[in-house]
């Protein structure tokens, strides 16, 4: 990221045609991972569509509930087996019919969603979680019907119809739970006003969002949500970030620099012109991502997915297998019967279908409000395996604000301040650090910056162009040395100060020595990762005193120094073969090849920039404590997923045998109802379990 190689156009936009290339591959990949099924509560889509269809069946499962409940009472206060145990009689005229309607109407209306998913399971020839409680309830239903009707035995419709009741209860606490994971992305929507204030010459129109384009110049008062991105023009506030970046304290936001729409104004008003409104905006492109990578399955997913699958496929076995060796041990068909029921109401999947979607809808909505933002769900998991870290040094572990500390002329010809001048010509148009700290100084000095022309930027060396019959070049000294220029004796001193050097008319004419403050964030960080046995390296274009000055300061395991942004994908793939699962932090942009050679590409710095198409996550802030909160949260949540998974698929190892009846010789029998409170019970324990998740995230 050094060097200059910003002032690389060329290079710049090829690397931006590496990412469509790399983008469409990914996007690609992701969409055939999309889960589909009817099942899709365990797995939303957090659209505003998908948010809409939760809540509706949110409700839905809320109304079958609640009136299958009260149906209930009749039939458990009449059935004449609960009369048995409690003791009492009081048998209506009719009794068998009364209960048989009540239950016809639990069965077909209030089990109705088990029922249409059972179909739907069953035509996509993938039998599940619905085949499993629909086959349950339909043997115990239409078994007890026929008993009603001539079919010597006794009915249990009291058994069925709290079946249904705790399934139904079981449907909507999963839900709502879903439901309050993708609440994040709704409040992300609603952060952006519904108005703005658009200046018309010398009036303020409030316009409607819809109605804002690019350019337009926007007031926001003290206090008010910024409507759009984009760049002040007029005034200097304080902003809170911290719905979008999870940065508590207010950053100072001056002329020129960017805003975020959605976030908050302090106490100044400020004018904003705007650059990216609707789909192109910050926030939405976030919505975006976070909904695309909530949708996205990753292997963990895929593998909950087959276990629910043979799960299915192992009930049904033991199911049939529990009917005919109770039948063949002489008991009777309805004992039998009875038995089967519970090992299919038992062994259903429904706690391994919440097991990792949940996981993965509160991970991703939890990170990006904390400044994360996940791409790729799979590298995301797999950022618990780092074993190494390669950080670009600009702007992640120093903090990316060059300030000039020495100007040196080595010509009589020219004057320190003459060298700045004409070097500013070449530097005013760039938005790279090194550029930003040359033009400070000039700005400071009350220097005018004279106009450059044919401006050409020399391939990830630095930039040239003609200021005033001059040819002015400003470039690394790797570019010296290519050019066998001697480097003079005194351009470096022992602090972490990076050097560029101005050549006029193809002579070495000065340099100028720029200083970039360490993060004091770094520290703590890479103690961090140390703590963790993750070994920490530096890759950055400086000479090899600055590279050793700052590796040295902050005990990094090892650096690269004079590293050309082709050259940082070289080492990714050295650390590699030394068998290192490797994490790279890049800017996105040079480092797109590093990025995507590396186990886990990370883009740092983004800023309101997110088009970091190569990473597979990306950092709000350049903060490097991040990229610590990062890790540790990634590995908080792949534990809760094994935790889930465990106890979604070790309940059912304990419960099956049971519902079958293993422990009959000791009294112990597991009902069908009792089997459903267990069941729905290890769906809410889940569910709990990935709520916790929350905690788990960094505080900054």
């Amino acid at each position: 990221m050094e060097n200059h190689e910003h002032h690389n156009h060329e290079e710049m936009d090829h690397s931006k045609m590496d990412h469509s290339k790399k983008k469409h591959k990914k996007e690609d990949h992701s969409k055939m991972n999309h889960g589909g099924g009817d099942h899709s509560g365990h797995n939303p889509g957090h659209g505003q569509m998908g948010h809409d269809h939760h809540k509706m069946m949110v409700k839905d499962f809320r109304k079958r509930f609640w009136v299958s409940l009260i149906i209930t009472i009749p039939i458990l206060f009449f059935s004449p087996m609960i009369q048995e145990f409690f003791g009492y009689d009081y048998l209506l005229p009719g009794n068998p019919y009364v209960l048989f309607i009540l239950s016809s109407f639990v069965y077909f209306w209030g089990a109705w969603p088990f029922l249409k998913g059972f179909y739907k399971e069953i035509k996509a020839k993938g039998p599940g979680m619905m085949t499993l409680i629909s086959m349950a309830i339909s043997v115990a239903y239409f078994y007890s019907t026929a008993t009603v009707f001539g079919l010597k035995g006794e009915d249990f419709f009291w058994e069925l119809s709290t079946l249904i009741v705790i399934m139904l209860l079981g449907h909507w606490l999963e839900m709502k739970s879903v439901l309050g994971a993708s609440k994040a992305l709704q409040l992300l929507v609603s952060m952006l006003p519904s108005e703005a204030h658009k200046v018309v010459g010398d009036k303020i129109e409030d316009v409607s969002l819809e109605n804002l384009v690019k350019d337009d110049i926007i007031l926001i008062k003290p206090g008010e949500k910024v409507p759009a991105d984009g760049i002040i023009t007029e005034g200097t506030s304080y902003l809170n970030e911290s719905m979008l970046t999870g940065e508590s304290k207010p950053v100072k936001k001056e002329l020129d620099d960017k805003v975020i729409g959605g976030s908050i104004n302090g106490n100044s008003t400020l004018k904003v012109k705007v650059q990216h409104t609707g789909k192109d905006s910050y926030l939405n492109k976030v919505i975006k991502m976070v909904d695309e990578a909530q949708r996205t399955k990753s292997k963990m997913q895929n593998l909950s997915d087959r276990a629910a699958k043979w799960l299915t496929y192992i009930a049904l076995v033991i199911g049939f297998g529990t009917l005919a060796v109770w039948l063949a041990l002489g008991f009777p068909f309805v004992y039998a019967l009875e038995r089967m029921v519970t090992v299919m109401v038992i062994a259903c999947p429904h706690a391994l279908g919440l097991a990792i979607p949940l996981v993965v809808a509160i991970s991703t909505a939890v990170s990006a409000q904390n400044g994360l933002l996940i791409r790729n769900r799979t590298a995301f998991e797999e950022s618990r395996k780092i074993s190494a870290l390669l950080f670009d040094k600009t702007g992640t572990l120093t903090k990316g604000d060059f300030g000039v500390t020495r100007i040196e002329s080595v010509t009589d010809k020219y004057s320190t301040e003459e060298i700045l001048r004409l070097s500013s010509a070449l530097e005013q148009s760039s938005e790279h650090p090194i550029a930003v700290g040359i033009i400070k100084k000039v700005k400071e000095d009350n220097i005018t910056i004279p106009k450059p022309e044919n401006f050409n930027a020399i391939t990830g060396k630095g930039v040239e162009a003609d200021v005033e019959g001059k040819q002015i070049k400003v470039v690394s000294p790797g570019y010296l040395r290519d050019e066998k220029i001697a480097i003079p004796k005194d351009a470096y001193s022992d602090a972490a100060e990076t050097v560029v050097f101005v050549l006029i008319d193809g002579k070495l004419a000065g340099y100028i020595a720029l200083s970039d403050e360490i993060r004091p964030e770094s520290a703590s960080a890479i103690q961090t990762f140390k703590k963790n046995n993750i070994k920490v390296y530096m890759a950055t274009g400086d000479n090899e005193k600055t590279a050793k000055a700052v590796s040295d300061k902050l005990g990094l395991d090892g650096y690269y120094a004079e590293v050309l942004p082709h050259q940082k994908v070289e080492i990714v793939k050295e650390l590699q073969a030394k068998g290192e699962f490797v994490a790279m932090t890049g800017d996105g942009v040079n480092d797109a090849p590093a990025l995507a050679q590396a186990n886990v590409g990370v883009a740092v710095g983004s800023g309101s920039d997110i088009a970091a198409e190569t990473a597979d996550i990306i950092l709000v802030n350049s903060n490097p404590k991040d990229i610590a909160n990062l890790i540790l949260f990634g590995k908080a949540t792949y534990n809760k997923m094994i935790q889930n998974l465990i106890w979604a698929t070790g309940y059912n190892v304990v419960a099956i045998p049971l519902a079958a009846g293993v422990l009959y010789s000791t009294g112990f029998v597991l009902g069908p109802a009792v089997a459903a409170v267990f069941m729905s019970l290890s769906t809410i324990i889940v569910a709990i379990n990935a709520q916790l998740l929350k905690r788990k995230i960094g505080k900054k």
